[in-house]
């Protein structure tokens, strides 16, 4: 957990200098569809292949370019922060966070530790690279920007630009930016299964099957952008927000809570309330459209939480799960294995609350249909 103040308060904004997205997640969009259509017929477990797209995003942005989802150095990259994020979630790793000393003692905590560093032996590597081929009028990417920004104010003592800080700025976008957009979209296909065509249907009323997705389609398909956000509600992913802390003296409903008080807030209790929600228990749509069929959101659909602390890479999710999810109705019909018991919904709580492993079938959708 890092403190507010002014070293969040400058990393935080220069975070949100990113700049756009969206040419990438259409890009990767492609990519996506063609690595899970090669299962096209067959059960198969989609999770690797959403993960290599999503991480994909990240990487174009942090280091200039994605991987190719065969390679084996990405591929371990990816089972680090896999791994770390399950971890992280379980007993052990709550121990580690309660009491960081514990890394100095034997432990299963320490596959955490390790994990943990050898993440960041890895962004340092593409940091030295970048740093020994940095043209100063041409930033490519994250880590160039990040670097010009490290010499800019050497006479300012305020700054808290430093290799150490990006290293845990890239680090952070990477925890934050995949596994809770790849868990969103793993719990979509589930869903997509009940009933896969009027998505479908709107998408190609108003796209065709050729035309790829942009942001500025949202406001034509609104059951579409209605079935994204209703993917968000129902998932749940963070049943419990992430943990922040007050920063002065408040009162709330007649209680006092004390400066420096940690602070958990229940999205289940908001994204479930019944004087809130039409649908509240059912997986449905229409939660995030009018009377008249056109896409409204509640005031209570927090999934990102609020305030100045709203999750970091709220706009960069928004644009993944739109695209991503849009193209993927465009392009494939997604349907449950025959004979295979439909995966427990309560699912697996951890930090972030993810589907049970489950297998999925592909169908090429095109204009022959």
């Amino acid at each position: 957990m890092v403190t507010f103040g002014h070293s969040w308060r400058q990393q935080r904004r220069f975070a949100l200098q990113i700049g756009p997205v969206e040419d990438r997640v259409t890009e990767e969009g492609s990519y996506l569809v063609l690595e899970m259509l090669k299962s096209e017929g067959k059960p198969f477990d989609a999770q690797h292949a959403i993960q290599n797209a999503v991480s994909n995003i990240i990487c174009s942005i942090v280091f200039g370019d994605r991987f190719d989802y065969d390679n084996k150095r990405f591929a371990y990259l990816l089972e680090i922060l896999k791994e770390n994020i399950f971890l992280s979630g379980s007993f052990v790793g709550q121990v580690f966070n309660l009491l960081p000393i514990i890394k100095h003692f034997p432990g299963p905590h320490q596959k955490i530790y390790q994990n943990a560093e050898e993440l960041k032996a890895f962004i340092r590597a593409a940091v030295k690279t970048h740093r020994e081929t940095l043209d100063p009028d041409s930033p490519r990417d994250f880590i160039d920007a990040y670097l010009l920004e490290i010499e800019k104010p050497k006479s300012n003592e305020d700054s808290t630009f430093h290799e150490d800080n990006m290293v845990m700025s890239v680090a952070d976008l990477f925890l934050a930016g995949t596994d809770t957009t790849v868990t969103t979209i793993r719990w979509g296909l589930i869903f997509f299964t009940q009933n896969p065509d009027r998505c479908h249907e709107e998408i190609v009323q108003v796209l065709g099957y050729d035309r790829l997705p942009s942001m500025i389609d949202r406001d034509k398909l609104p059951y579409t952008y209605a079935t994204v956000h209703e993917i968000q509600r129902s998932a749940n992913i963070v049943p419990s927000g992430v943990i922040h802390e007050t920063t002065q003296p408040t009162k709330l409903r007649g209680y006092d809570i004390p400066k420096g008080t940690e602070i958990l807030t229940n999205l289940t209790a908001i994204l479930t309330d019944k004087a809130h929600w039409k649908y509240p228990d059912t997986f449905n749509p229409e939660n995030f459209l009018d009377d008249n069929g056109h896409f409204f959101k509640p005031e209570s659909f927090l999934p990102f939480s609020l305030g100045p602390r709203v999750c970091l890479g709220e706009i960069l999710a928004k644009t993944e799960l739109f695209l991503f999810i849009t193209y993927l109705l465009q392009r494939i019909r997604f349907s449950w294995p025959p004979g295979v018991k439909w995966p427990d919904m309560n699912g697996i709580v951890g930090i972030v609350r993810s589907p049970e492993p489950f297998d999925i079938i592909c169908h090429s959708r095109g204009s022959k249909e």
